[in-house]
């Protein structure tokens, strides 16, 4: 099983930037992913999810800012991320879940950036 991300790098504040997670070795439909984000200092919090039936939540900071989404055909998720702050900053990893409580299978991370 292999998760990859990509699609971070450097934007300016209020810019946008989409994420993408492709998973191999799993069949995306039936698992739940999520976008975890790590800031120095701070601990690895949960920054989006949608399980397996297609149901989404967000963190509080990223509420109507970020869009968590799937294609179950490309097996792959996306984390569409607008109006971009400079507290966004950090590496942002996804991870697969097939059930609520395992580990799942992470990803390498890819960092963002957001310069004020």
């Amino acid at each position: 099983v292999t998760v990859v991300e990509s699609g971070g790098g450097l934007v300016q504040a209020g810019g946008s930037l989409r994420l993408s997670c492709e998973a191999s070795g799993i069949t995306l439909r039936f698992y739940s992913m999520g976008w975890y984000r790590q800031t120095p200092g701070k601990q690895r919090e949960m920054v989006a999810e949608i399980i397996s039936g297609g149901n989404t939540k967000y963190a509080d900071s990223v509420q109507g800012r970020f869009t968590v989404s799937r294609d179950i055909y490309k097996n792959t998720a996306y984390l569409r991320m607008n109006n971009l702050r400079p507290e966004d900053t950090g590496v942002y990893y996804c991870v697969g879940r097939r059930s609520k409580g395992t580990s799942g299978y992470w990803g390498q991370g890819t960092q963002v950036t957001v310069s004020s």
